[in-house]
Formats: structure tokens, C-alpha cells, sequence
């Protein structure tokens, strides 16, 4: 392993890593808040560390697969114990590993939450637990090669084992200017949902909050009742659709840009990603009008926000799904494992996977009345290879394993079983809240600290869709 050239990327992490803190400390300043001196000693710490990590010099600036995952892996362990800093020593969780837990999950995008009372938290780490969500909602690691092209490194190990969904590719011929294409979609995404709800009456602070939450599908909220707080059709709807519109496919806007409108509404992950999302409105919108709703679009505007806000791993909520009727409870937990789309910032298998494995499914059918057939999987009129096919496969099994696994040590806290599988399935997925103990109204204080490590990990390993971490620990490595 290249010891010199991860040393030095995970130093430049923390570096940039340290000047992210920057507004939060700002903030944290402004508003007289406790937790000023937690954001200064943190950025010093950050800084210091980054620029100890990344002084060697003369090093090859090659980066082979296993430097890649090294530092993919250590660089999103790194990132959350510094930026766990300010919230221990800022005195908002009661140990470190809650703070921990709250950075991983802001970081993976995930919006699970240990705290019950955020809205008496500082302001600089309200803001600093949302800003988490944008950094690392594209990739941290992306992040650093966009802003840093000076370091003279071929770093497309490091965005393929950090990149989401099977296939990592380029849209750019170098990888900086794919960084920053992303980057900029990424950003002209953000502004324009921050001036939407502050024209819809949100304050500029709460509207930044927000809309890191949503861009970044992570849902970390500065308020108790996360969205629902907002009694706005308005606010929920423009949340709601860019909540669906950052479950996309990134390139695709990009491609949307140049002109080619019409591969864009062709792509067959994105019309069933579309597909999924209607349906899934249709069937719950129906189900609540017969049960409990009185109003039709009362039902229709609660429920697309909270399909919009499952599949894309969000995690907002406007109302207490948990409160639902099972039928509707159990399209959202079947959407926690869906996910949204390959090259977003979604959570989850993702919808490219699900619609291979459908490719598989009617292929085997297929072959039962012609089993000499050659029927090849295509994606968008392309032959998905054979190795792509078998990743996808290694994939959803591997996800099922550690999902059975990882319900069973969950349930030995003598909790229920579905609190116990939904809240593995929104951790690994990278979704937030879960249903009855870790219900859009409660949250995961009330496991043991153990149980919150393996929630961590889960984070992580769902971030860094599985293999990233257990290839790097894997004994030959």
C-alpha cells in the first residue's frame, strides 16, 4: 500500500475538513453560543492533524485500488471523529459516542438522531449538523478532489469506491472537472430551494437548514417535529419534490444540460424510479382516504412527501407515518430498501439494482420456454456485463445477510422486532427514522452505547455501499 499518498489525501481532508467548520464557528460567534470554544478547539485539532497527515513530500501521486479504499474508509472515520468534536465538547450529547453517532449520520446522510430536543441547541450546531448532510451527501472525499486539483493525483479509486451504485463512470475526461460539474449541479440545486422557502415564508436561517437536509437527503431538522413543524402545503410540497428531484441521478441533469432532453426522460432507472414513486402515492393517498383522511388532497399531499422523503432516504416528515394503517407502513418499508437512484445522494440498493434484478427475474422466466437463449441484460440499450451483473447479485445478498444479522443483535436489547428491523434498515439505508421505537416522533437515544457503535458502522457501510469497508478489512488486505 502507498502509505505516502493516503497520508497525504486523508491530511488534505482535514484540512478542508477544518475550514467547513469555519461558518459554523462563525455562527456559534454571532450568536454568543456554548459551543464557540468546542467549534475553535476543533478546527485547531482538524487543522493540525490535516497538516501533520499531508507534510511528507516526494511521494508517487499513483493511487492503486487498495490505497482507494483506504482512503475512502479511514477518510469518512476521520471526518466523523473530528467533526464529532464540537457537539461533545460543546456539551449537546451527554458522551462521545452520541456525538459520534450524530456526525456519522449527518455525514452518511442518514438523519438518525439521538436528540430529542434539537431546537434548544446552539445555533452554530444546528447548523453545523445540517451542513454535514451537504458536505457529505456528494461525497466528502469528491469534495476534496474538486477543491483541491493541486495535489497532482489520479484520485478515480478514491470516487469509484466512494461513488453510489454499481458502475462509477467519468462525466468529464478528467476527474476534477467531474467533480466540480457534479458539484455545481449540486449547488445550483441548493440555491434555488433556498430561495423557494424563503419566498415561502421560512427564515433564512431554518431555509439553509432545510435545504442541506434535502439536497443532501439526509433530514436533520432544526426543528422538533422536523417539517411538520411548518403548517405549509407550500413548504411541504417544494420539499417534497426536491427531495424526488435529489434522488436522480446526478449525471442525468448534467446531460439534461447539453441538450440531450430526450435520453433524459429514456433513462430506464429514472422512469422506474418515477414509476415507483406514483405508484406508491396512488396506493398509500387511496388507503389513508379509506381509513383515517377525510380530504383526498390532504392524503395525496402527505403521502408524496412521505414516499419522496423514504425512497430518497431522506428522512423528513410532516406527519407521524408510524400513526398510519400497516398497509401504508409497509410500502414505506419496502421503500427504505429501494433507495433512490445510482450517482444521487440517496441511500439504500438503489433503483439500477432493483431494475437488473427485474431484468434477471423475467430473463429466467424467459428461458424456461427457451433454454438455449442468449438473452443479455441491457441497460438503456447497453449489455450490462457479466461481472456488473454479479456485483449487483454479490450486492443484495450481502445487504440481506447484514441486514437479518444485524436485526438479531439489535433485538437482543429486548426490543420489539420491528423496531428492531426497521431501525437496522433505516441506519444501513441511510433513511433516519424507522417505525414504532424509532418512529418520525422518537429517535435512537434509548438504545445502549453498543448498540449505537453497530448503528455507526451500519451508516457507514450502507455510505459506502458495503464493499468499500469489508474489502478493506478483509484479511488478505
Amino acid at each position: 500500500m502507498n502509505y505516502g499518498i493516503v497520508l497525504k489525501v486523508l491530511g488534505s481532508l482535514l484540512i478542508v475538513e477544518s475550514i467547513l467548520m469555519v461558518p459554523s464557528y462563525i455562527i456559534a460567534l454571532v450568536t454568543s453560543g456554548k459551543d464557540k470554544n468546542a467549534f475553535l478547539i476543533a478546527i485547531i485539532l482538524t487543522m493540525a492533524t490535516g497538516l501533520i497527515l499531508s507534510f511528507k513530500k516526494g511521494i508517487k501521486a499513483h493511487i492503486r485500488a487498495r490505497d482507494g479504499l483506504a482512503i475512502v474508509t479511514f477518510g469518512w472515520i476521520l471526518s466523523s471523529i473530528f467533526g464529532a468534536i464540537p457537539l461533545y465538547m460543546g456539551g449537546s450529547t451527554k458522551t462521545y459516542i452520541d456525538a459520534l453517532f450524530e456526525t456519522v449520520s449527518g455525514f452518511t446522510t442518514t438523519g438518525a438522531t439521538i436528540l430529542s430536543e434539537v431546537e434548544t441547541l446552539p445555533m452554530g450546531t444546528i447548523f453545523w449538523r445540517s451542513f454535514t448532510h451537504w458536505i457529505g451527501g456528494m461525497g466528502i472525499l469528491v469534495f476534496t478532489l474538486a477543491l483541491l486539483p493541486a495535489l497532482g493525483i489520479e484520485g478515480f479509486q478514491i470516487f469509484k469506491a466512494e461513488s453510489p451504485g454499481p458502475v462509477a463512470g467519468k462525466i468529464a475526461p478528467k476527474l476534477k472537472d467531474t467533480a466540480k460539474i457534479l458539484y455545481m449541479t449540486y449547488l445550483i440545486l441548493t440555491l434555488i430551494q433556498i430561495a423557494l422557502l424563503i419566498l415561502g415564508g421560512m427564515g433564512i436561517f431554518d431555509s439553509l437548514v432545510h435545504t442541506f437536509g434535502t439536497v443532501g437527503t439526509g433530514g436533520l431538522s432544526s426543528k422538533n417535529l422536523s417539517i411538520g413543524h411548518y403548517n405549509s402545503s407550500y413548504i411541504h410540497v417544494i420539499i417534497g419534490i426536491f427531495m424526488m428531484l435529489s434522488g436522480i441521478n446526478f449525471s442525468l441533469y448534467y446531460g439534461l444540460y447539453k441538450g440531450k432532453g430526450r435520453l433524459f426522460f429514456k433513462d430506464e432507472e429514472l422512469r422506474l424510479y418515477l414509476a415507483i414513486i406514483a405508484v406508491s402515492v396512488v396506493a398509500i393517498s387511496l388507503n389513508l382516504l379509506a381509513t383515517s383522511y377525510e380530504r383526498l388532497s390532504t392524503a395525496f399531499r402527505d403521502s408524496f412527501f412521505q414516499v419522496s422523503s423514504i425512497i430518497t432516504t431522506t428522512g423528513y416528515s410532516t406527519v407521524d407515518f408510524d400513526m398510519w394503517p400497516s398497509f401504508s407502513k409497509g410500502i414505506l418499508f419496502m421503500l427504505m430498501f429501494i433507495g433512490g437512484s445510482a450517482g444521487s445522494t440517496s441511500g439504500g440498493i438503489k433503483v439500477i439494482r432493483v431494475l437488473v434484478w427485474l431484468k434477471l427475474i423475467k430473463r429466467e422466466i424467459n428461458k424456461l420456454f427457451h433454454p438455449r437463449a442468449v438473452i443479455p441484460i441491457k441497460v438503456n440499450g447497453r449489455v450490462m456485463p457479466d461481472e456488473t451483473i454479479a456485483g449487483i447479485n454479490s450486492f443484495i445478498a450481502l445487504y440481506i445477510i447484514i441486514f437479518i444479522i444485524s436485526s438479531l443483535l439489535v433485538a437482543l436489547e429486548g426490543v420489539d422486532l420491528i423496531s428492531a428491523s426497521t431501525s437496522v434498515a433505516a441506519t444501513l439505508s441511510n433513511i433516519g427514522p424507522g417505525l414504532e421505537m424509532v418512529g418520525p416522533m422518537r429517535n435512537f437515544g434509548d438504545f445502549s452505547q453498543i448498540t449505537k457503535l453497530l448503528f455507526i458502522s451500519l451508516m457507514l457501510l450502507g455510505r459506502l455501499e458495503l464493499f468499500t469497508m469489508i474489502a478493506l478489512f478483509a484479511p488478505r488486505t
